[in-house]
């Protein structure tokens, strides 16, 4: 099963919609698509879809999925790392009107040049291309094993030892 998460930001993330469905639509993957499409225009015709998911629900579909498909917030790339799961990743554009910024963009790529541990989609034309050959880029990606979690806890167990 393929995930795919577009947020709960207020403005539409129609251009990753639309192509998943169109993919989904020329069985260019057998996977069955879930979507979560928040404030999306475009609804839907070959994926199983919902506006919003509780946590329980969005954490349930994560944990089934082959692939977690998510816009570049950084808490929704979290939740994907936190599964072991090497998310795909397309930020969302202030060009396209997805957002006020293009912070997502600059994160995502930080993220991307600094830890590997995402695949990060710029062009939503090579979505196809990325889902057929997931599973070897995934692999060329750094996994995430809680290290970075692990290393902060330590560090503020000390901070607080020297405290008292």
């Amino acid at each position: 099963m393929i995930f795919v998460t577009v947020g709960t930001h207020e403005q539409p993330f129609d251009r990753l919609v639309s192509e998943i469905d169109r993919l989904k639509g020329e069985n260019a993957f057998p996977d069955e698509v879930i979507v979560q499409t928040g404030y999306c225009k475009y609804q839907p015709k070959f994926c199983k879809c919902f506006k919003f998911l509780d946590g329980e629900t969005m954490n349930s579909y994560c944990k089934q999925a082959r692939i977690i498909i998510t816009h570049g917030a950084p808490s929704s790339i979290d939740d994907a790392l936190k599964l072991s799961k090497v998310p795909v990743v397309v930020p969302r554009r202030k060009r396209f009107l997805e957002h006020v910024n293009d912070h997502q963009f600059e994160f995502c790529h930080a993220v991307k040049d600094k830890k590997n541990e995402i695949i990060v989609v710029d062009d939503v034309s090579t979505l196809g291309f990325i889902i057929g050959n997931y599973d070897s880029l995934a692999k060329a990606c750094n996994p995430y094993t809680g290290a970075r979690v692990k290393q902060f806890n330590e560090k503020l167990i000390q901070a607080v030892k020297q405290l008292f």
